[in-house]
């Protein structure tokens, strides 16, 4: 019998990698077992990617797939056929040393059994029950190398999703004098004179458009591992690019250096949050916990304008925002639910 893991062990070398490497030939699944499993592992390594591994005639049949596995069915993600693996990459997770092959980080995702509909060398056909992800997927060879396949959920998605939204247009406060008088029914944010842009977080990867809905993506590649650090959360976030200079001084930001002050979530795993009240937006979006080197969320001040005003005032900030805690986010208009207040 072929050894199905020969292309396997020539990539690794034992003695240096943690990942298991069996030196006999596997034997197929014993008969009587109906469900076979499947394990999908977040690998962070030269690019962040997903490795859907279905156990199969003894190995786990591989594909990495740089998006992960769509939940809605209206999209085909790219799915790269690798080479087989042992069974034991089944409960395998760890760091797989810089320099050896498929070298980063790599973790469990989810776990379970599937049930194959069909099983051809250019389309797999599979009913996925795991932990995490349920559904039915199709597998299908794309070119003739055998590598190139994509897959496609053909199941509806999962009730009361809604796909990621392709553009929502930022709101906008209206300039006021003063605090409102009902200072208690509204949350306060410092306000931050930077570059206004909508992230558009999946699969890992950001896209990144400016209040004319032009793509700026590439002009803050330092934002991009944002996305790989929410993976595989994904969300549509609202906020602003600054650069704050060692003295405390907020400045433009540049291709090297700055920070995305999020302010707002407007979508997030399937789910609008438009007409979601502001302060329980600024609940979820506190929820992500928000925190890395280029980006943060900014504390906010619900119901003491007075002591936000001051702050900002301290800082030497020209404003903040108010925000009517009841309010929807309204895209592209400028709306009396929130009140933009100068410090002077």
């Amino acid at each position: 019998m072929a050894d199905r893991l020969e292309e396997y062990r020539r990539k690794r070398d034992a003695k240096r990698t943690p990942e298991p490497v069996p030196d006999r030939t596997p034997a197929p699944m014993r008969a009587g077992r109906q469900r076979a499993r499947f394990v999908i592992q977040q690998h962070h390594a030269r690019s962040l990617h997903w490795d859907l591994r279905l156990e199969h005639d003894g190995v786990l049949a591989s594909w990495a797939v740089p998006r992960g596995l769509p939940r809605d069915p209206g999209r085909n993600h790219l799915a790269v056929h690798t080479e087989d693996h042992p069974m034991e990459y089944l409960t395998f997770h760890g760091e797989i040393p810089a320099g050896e092959y498929g070298g980063g980080k790599m973790t469990i995702h989810d776990t379970g059994t599937y049930r194959a509909e069909k099983w051809r060398d250019d389309e797999v056909i599979v009913v996925l029950d795991g932990k995490r992800t349920r559904g039915r997927y199709v597998l299908f060879a794309t070119g003739g190398r055998g590598r190139d396949w994509m897959v496609r959920r053909t199941d509806p998605p999962p009730e009361g999703w809604t796909p990621m939204p392709e553009l929502v247009r930022p709101m906008h406060p209206t300039e006021a004098g003063k605090l409102p008088r009902d200072e208690a029914a509204w949350g306060y944010e410092l306000r931050w004179d930077g570059v206004r842009a909508m992230a558009y977080v999946s699969g890992g990867r950001l896209r990144l458009l400016d209040e004319a809905d032009e793509e700026i993506t590439g002009a803050y590649p330092w934002l991009r591992a944002m996305a790989e650090v929410l993976a595989p959360t994904e969300a549509v976030l609202d906020g602003v690019l600054v650069r704050i200079d060692p003295a405390g001084r907020v400045r433009a930001p540049s291709v090297r250096d700055g920070q995305f002050l999020v302010v707002d979530l407007l979508w997030l795993e399937g789910a609008t949050s438009l007409d979601v009240p502001y302060a329980q937006r600024r609940e979820l979006l506190d929820g992500l916990a928000l925190a890395g080197t280029h980006w943060q969320t900014p504390p906010w001040f619900p119901g003491v304008g007075a002591d936000a005003l001051g702050t900002a005032r301290e800082q030497g900030l020209p404003g903040v925002v108010a925000k009517r805690l009841e309010s929807p986010y309204e895209p592209g208009r400028r709306s009396r639910h929130w009140l933009s207040i100068d410090t002077s």
